[in-house]
């Protein structure tokens, strides 16, 4: 069921509808809000958009990050796998 509630980013308030839990929505946007706010902490000239971008640009730098970790992980498991089966195949094989 769509529901329409509303959380805050870094000073202004946005309108979100949608089927995400509430609770869920409003715990990135507090992240997000955190991110921009640490930025613009960093900065000089802090312009919402300038910060924004930036904050978009980090966020898809751990987006990125997490799955290339999550490939890297998925290749080391079919690895494992895959010599399992060979040990398996070969332990098998020896006692035939």
């Amino acid at each position: 069921m769509s529901q329409t509630f509303e959380v805050e980013i870094y000073g202004q308030r946005y309108a979100v509808r949608g089927e995400a839990d509430q609770a869920y929505v409003v715990g990135l946007a507090r992240q997000v809000d955190e991110q921009m706010r640490t930025l613009a902490a960093g900065m000089k000239a802090a312009t919402p958009t300038k910060v924004a971008g930036l904050t978009a640009l980090n966020l898809a730098h751990e987006l990125h990050q997490a799955r290339k970790l999550q490939q890297e992980s998925a290749e080391s498991v079919e690895k494992l796998a895959e010599g399992l089966l060979e040990s398996i195949e070969e332990t098998l094989g020896d006692s035939r």
